[in-house]
């Protein structure tokens, strides 16, 4: 399958069988990681990693992922660029891709990355956006296929704010890949009426579900994967902490919660988590709230249905599939 010089923006500008690709590409360059076999398959080549939001786990995925496949990268963040502030998003995407191999975008609006690829004549990339959160879905991808070795039919429960990019991501993600997906929360955290209905299209083609329910008895039973992410995503005020504690603690991925889904359920979670108070966040929200674990228990998130870093570790080997496949 040749993806040669094709932009990563969103999950739905690609087909069950493109992404499949890039899950079988990942899985063998990760097994030639583990054996150490040498994979410098762009040899001279070079990306840049533009973050207006700071990240661990996508930052260190995409640096390690282009050193493996023998790619130098560059790493701008908003003080040691002038992107949208003094050069406009269409300039900087011309500038860069007559510099570079490839381009790298994490940060706000969806808008922002797709007018980057708009202008760019090379592949851009969506490290993460408010909407969408693509490289992050071929993680948990290849996560549940190594736990349970396929994906059509998997029951996939997502509970908390399911408005933003992991909640949008994960339903079309399940919708694309035949799988069964449930959000399971507030109502007022719903995805947007018009992608659900997208979604729902989608799902007639592939044989998935799309399931909206406030009742967390319902929306847990039977689950394979539970799912859950941060009840604050970056950028938003301080100020919401209080109305998402108090409308989101009742779907908190607790022991209750794991003994509703299968036995053989997994936990998973894109991180970082606020499970505990060794975090200045955690602290803080202790401190103001006197919680000291949110969107999931300690128990959960350490015991053995836990594999979110298992998912971290996959970060790199689907994104080194993304770069080795598009660039």
């Amino acid at each position: 399958m040749n993806l040669r010089g094709r932009h990563f923006l969103k999950i739905l500008d690609y087909s069950p069988q493109e992404l499949n690709y890039l899950l079988d590409l990942a899985a063998d360059l990760k097994e030639k990681k583990k054996e150490r076999i040498i994979t410098e398959y762009h040899r001279g080549k070079n990306i840049a990693l533009i973050f207006e939001k700071t990240s661990t786990r996508t930052r260190c995925a995409f640096e390690v992922a282009a050193h493996d496949l023998g790619i130098q990268t560059t790493y701008l963040d908003p003080a040691s660029s002038q992107f949208g502030t003094k050069e406009s998003i269409a300039d900087t995407a011309r500038v860069l891709s007559g510099i570079y191999d490839g381009i790298q975008y994490r940060g706000f609006g969806q808008e922002i990355v797709d007018e980057l690829a708009l202008y760019s004549s090379v592949p851009v990339w969506n490290g993460l956006t408010n909407e969408y959160h693509p490289t992050q879905m071929l993680a948990d991808l290849l996560t549940i296929k190594e736990r349970f070795g396929e994906l059509k039919g998997i029951r996939l429960t997502y509970l908390g704010d399911a408005r933003y990019n992991m909640g949008n991501s994960l339903m079309v993600t399940c919708a694309k890949m035949g799988m069964h997906f449930t959000a399971c929360t507030s109502k007022e955290y719903f995805p947007a009426d018009d992608l659900v209905s997208y979604c729902h299209e989608i799902a007639e083609e592939t044989g998935a579900t799309i399931t909206l329910t406030e009742d967390l008895d319902a929306g847990t039973a039977g689950a394979n994967v539970i799912y859950t992410d941060v009840w604050v995503s970056m950028g938003e005020p301080d100020e919401v902490w209080e109305k998402r504690i108090k409308d989101l603690k009742p779907y908190q991925v607790n022991c209750d919660v794991m003994s509703k889904a299968d036995p053989a359920a997994i936990f998973m979670h894109c991180l970082p988590a606020f499970h505990d108070t060794k975090t200045a966040i955690g602290k803080e929200v202790f401190e103001k709230y006197g919680i000291t674990e949110m969107e999931v228990t300690d128990t959960v998130f350490e015991s053995s249905h836990s594999v979110v870093f298992q998912q971290a570790e996959n970060r790199m080997h689907t994104i080194k599939a993304v770069l080795a496949a598009t660039l």
